[in-house]
């Protein structure tokens, strides 16, 4: 090999590692905070703006939530650093069983875990 292709390809080499450095910095992904009451109202009206939830029940982490509007459930839990939605009938949500302080649901395409502080569920909040 000349001088002129090394020095093209060590170039090259330190050009493409630029670009993967920057990449990576880029896609740091932030923390997402627990959610709080007002945090949790203005998620829920992001996700589900023709909804009104009666009551609202924030899991103990505050990774996730469960709201109930008359025979519907309204789902939001943390997923990578952002919030998945979904909605469910109520007696679904209604008839799980905590175990060990975790409430665990099965959707279709995921199964997230609510941390729960008693084993008594539904909450009287949306009971």
């Amino acid at each position: 090999m000349d001088k002129a292709l090394l020095l093209q390809l060590g170039g090259s080499v330190a050009a493409v590692a630029l670009l993967v450095a920057f990449a990576a910095w880029l896609g740091v992904a932030r923390s997402t905070p627990p959610l709080d009451a007002e945090s949790a109202k203005a998620l829920l009206f992001l996700e589900f703006p023709e909804h009104r939830p009666d009551a609202v029940w924030i899991a103990a982490d505050g990774a996730a939530l469960i709201a109930r509007e008359g025979a519907q459930a309204l789902v939001l839990y943390r997923r990578g650093d952002g919030y998945v939605a979904r909605d469910l009938p109520w007696s679904v949500v209604a008839a799980l069983k905590p175990s060990g302080g975790r409430l665990k649901l099965r959707l279709s395409d995921a199964r997230p875990i609510f941390a729960v502080e008693t084993d008594a569920w539904p909450p009287k909040e949306l009971a």
